[in-house]
Order: structure tokens, then sequence, then C-alpha cells
């Protein structure tokens, strides 16, 4: 097992997720096609796709960073940064933006000093814009982790945002 510092203490720890990322990597280093599948899994692992580990994907399936960025920058799925705890997800279909989503985006952008699609300095929440969430009957609708807010008006998000500070 590969042995690595500790980034808050320095000492040595085995990393587990990357020994898991290397079996998936080995998995499929003959399997045409296999790129997508070990993004995810290395995904799940993660919470992300971390570039060093990507690296290896690259030596292992002989496959050019270029080529495995452009699949997972492609793909909304996938994420090249850490995602916070929360991931608060916004919709801007058509429904939603016309009533208002965009404001509730202004909101909790201003709420937590953040951008769409950067995460907190403390690495509670992500924000994001995305298209359908298929709620347009309760539209405007935004959805923390597996929770879904909708008929929101922007004075409703410091209450919402308390429940998960």
């Amino acid at each position: 097992m590969s042995q690595q510092n500790c980034c808050c203490c320095g000492n040595n720890q085995v990393d587990e997720r990357l020994e898991k990322a290397r079996e998936i990597i080995k998995k499929y280093k003959d399997v045409k096609g296999g790129l997508i599948p070990v993004l995810h899994q290395i995904q799940n692992i993660y919470g992300y796709l971390p570039e060093d580990v990507l690296k290896e994907v690259s030596s292992e399936l002989n496959i050019p960073m270029s080529e495995i960025f452009g699949v997972a920058s492609f793909y909304s799925y996938f994420s090249l940064e850490p995602k916070g705890e929360h991931v608060i997800r916004v919709c801007l279909g058509t429904a939603c933006y016309v009533k208002g989503a965009q404001l509730l985006i202004d909101k909790i952008s201003q709420e937590l000093n953040i951008s769409v699609n950067k995460t907190t300095e403390d690495g509670k929440f992500t924000l994001e814009a995305t298209r359908c969430l298929g709620a347009c009957g309760l539209a405007p609708v935004m959805v923390i982790g597996e929770k879904v807010y909708g008929r929101l008006t922007p004075d409703m998000i410091p209450d919402i945002l308390k429940e998960y500070k």
C-alpha cells in the first residue's frame, strides 16, 4: 500500500482510496470503452476526480490526459474539484428561470460567499446551477442532497441554509 503524508499533521498514512482506485484501473486496463466506468468509480471513492489519480488513469489505460479531461468536463456528473458536504442545485430550466431562479442563485451566492460551481472555504456547501430537475410545477426549485425545495423566494434561503449549518 502506498504511504502518504497527512496534510494536517504530517504523519504517514495509508491512502486506501488510492489503492482502490488502482485496483479499478487495473480491472479496466484491457477493456475497450473502460474510461467512463473507471471515472465513475474513482469519483465514487473520492467524491471528485483528483488530477493525480487521473494521471495514473492516463498512464495505465494509455489515454491522453486531454481526452480524460475532455470526458470529465463534458459529462455534468463528473467533478474535477472536491464538492462540499451539502451540494445545492438550483434549477435554471425554463419554468424555474421565468419564476426567479437566478434570484435564488444570487441570494445563495451572497449568503455563502461563493459563486456557481464553487465550494465554501469550510467545505460545507457547493453551489450548482442545473437544467431541469423534473419539478416544474414547483418552480423555482432547488435541491440540497435529496431534499427538494419548491416555490422558493430569495427571502426563504437564509432559513433553509440554517438547517445545514
